[in-house]
């Protein structure tokens, strides 16, 4: 992981997902894609900090913040955008 990375892991066929990746995309931040039905080490870590859940999206941030789920508000928050 690059020191400033944000890490989305998630499912292609997650709708949350997408629109929370939508937010990203719109305000051009980046971010690196993970798909937990592709990668099995990333599904264990998703179930690993989810309680064992694969609850998507689950956003880590480069201080270590990780949102789960989060709503768009939320996720606003956190990227520090109106």
């Amino acid at each position: 992981m690059e020191q400033n990375e944000i890490l989305f892991y998630g499912t292609t066929w997650c709708g949350m997902c997408q629109r929370r990746r939508g937010l990203l995309d719109q305000h051009q931040i980046p971010y690196r894609w993970i798909d937990i039905d592709q990668d099995v080490e990333a599904a264990r870590f998703v179930e690993q900090v989810n309680h064992g859940f694969r609850s998507v999206p689950t956003i880590v941030f480069p201080d270590g913040t990780i949102l789960v789920e989060p709503s768009e508000e939320r996720l606003r928050q956190a990227l520090r955008i109106e």
